[in-house]
């Protein structure tokens, strides 16, 4: 079962249409309305960047405690599944998001075999985000959250709860094999395929992983990759090869062979002739490209003090 995506609990019970996904999180928010309303919070796109920008590994709030442990990027990846599954099922503003996050990393890091010991996330988590020993001021909602891992059953317990939330479905699919694959036949530079790499790892921040298919995923990533060239960052683009993107998504779903590029025309021919959605590969892309747009309107210190505010006043970091 782990083998085969198609009979996978992921593509049977967490792959959603974009309107079954918004009406899901619409009941969700209609159940929790007075909260909703009391504690408003940015962009999920945002609060994603918030807690797993890929792009700063030092600033994300699950890397913060990864990194030192050196966890591999695909339990990263599938703890960030775990936690977008989850806030599908339970409102965000009725848990501790960071305790979340710690929990997810923990089991994530057991189902894709490199499992770190309960104290050892427990004591990354505490440096990370426990109170201090000594706090001369009080702490102000402008704070980070003062999550409260001074005991070991608190992970427990949320590991339990998240389990069950997931109705006990953890393997989870993931592109990186699928770039694996196809990255020799259409011979990627190594800077083309750190960059797919790359867009994959941001597609984390989106609703794709609940929307697509893994090598729908890999296929658009490998696209973006061929046509966008690498800023500074490694992760934006510019408007222009944006634009060449669609443009030959767009040939493959359209008009096959109106661009004169040979690689690119290669990769149209491809599309056009396989049995991918192509239509499902270019809504992935412009998902992608409406991340990195809104990549921009990020406010680190407006998502913290958001969830400062309900973590704290609604007692959860005790």
């Amino acid at each position: 079962m782990a083998a085969n995506y198609w009979e996978s609990t992921q593509r049977r019970f967490w792959t959603f249409s974009k309107p079954q996904l918004a009406l899901e999180r619409k009941k969700l928010e209609e159940s929790e309305r007075s909260l909703v309303t009391m504690y408003p919070l940015a962009d999920w796109r945002h609060l994603s960047i918030y807690f797993f920008n890929p792009a700063n590994k030092s600033r994300a709030e699950l890397t913060k405690i990864a990194r030192p442990l050196s966890i591999r990027q695909q339990a990263l990846a599938t703890a960030q599944v775990y936690v977008r599954r989850f806030f599908t099922k339970v409102e965000i503003r009725r848990t501790n998001p960071l305790l979340v996050l710690a929990t997810a990393l923990y089991l994530a890091c057991k189902m894709e075999e490199c499992p770190q010991h309960i104290r050892i996330i427990l004591a990354e988590a505490r440096h990370c985000w426990g109170k201090p020993v000594c706090q001369a001021k009080p702490i102000s909602t402008n704070s980070r959250p003062d999550a409260s891992f001074d005991d070991i059953s608190k992970i427990g317990e949320c590991e339990f709860t998240l389990i069950s939330e997931l109705n006990s479905q953890l393997i989870v699919h993931h592109p990186y094999r699928t770039l694996a694959e196809i990255q020799t036949q259409f011979q990627l530079t190594q800077e083309e395929n750190t960059l797919a790499w790359s867009i994959i790892n941001d597609h984390y921040l989106t609703d794709l992983p609940l929307l697509y298919a893994p090598h729908v995923i890999a296929i658009a990533a490998m696209t973006l990759a061929v046509v966008l060239k690498p800023t500074q960052g490694g992760f934006q683009a510019g408007a222009a090869n944006m634009a060449n993107a669609l443009q030959v998504l767009g040939g493959a779903r359209n008009a096959p062979g109106t661009i004169s590029t040979p690689r690119y025309q290669k990769l149209i021919d491809w599309l056009a002739e396989s049995s991918v959605d192509v239509e499902a590969i270019v809504e992935t892309a412009q998902e992608l490209i409406s991340l990195y747009q809104v990549w921009d309107e990020y406010n680190e210190k407006v998502c913290k003090d958001q969830i400062a505010k309900f973590v704290k006043q609604r007692g959860l970091d005790k």
